[in-house]
């Protein structure tokens, strides 16, 4: 009769190949899917209570998407206040630029919005 320890070694190497050849499988069934870029849904809550956090939403999806990748951006809660022209021109946080020029080049680069 063989102990516990042997028993788990033995089966994790079990598993160690169980695991690579779904890896193997699962690579060679998602070619298709691996040429298609990352995505990316960024969600914002907070809105002009708290200029900086409500910007960077925007700023991600920005960056994320100049690299190529597939962005949405979900704003709820607080945040659905930022869409109104009154409110986005009044929200300067802090260290980064006036909202309404992240909310321009998010608008530019033709990032999704949800509200």
């Amino acid at each position: 009769m063989s102990d516990r320890r042997s028993f788990l070694l033995s089966a994790g190497h079990v598993c160690a190949g169980a695991m690579a050849g779904t890896a193997i499988a699962g690579a060679q069934s998602s070619s298709a899917e691996s040429q298609s870029a990352p995505k990316f849904l960024l969600i914002g809550l907070c809105g002009s209570e708290n200029p900086t956090r409500a910007n960077f939403p925007l700023v991600w999806a920005t960056a994320l998407k100049q690299a190529g990748n597939d962005v949405r951006i979900e704003l709820a809660g607080d945040a659905t206040v930022l869409m109104r022209t009154a409110v986005s021109n009044s929200v300067t946080p802090v260290g980064w630029p006036p909202f309404r020029e992240a909310l321009a080049k998010v608008v530019e680069l033709k990032i999704p919005i949800y509200v």
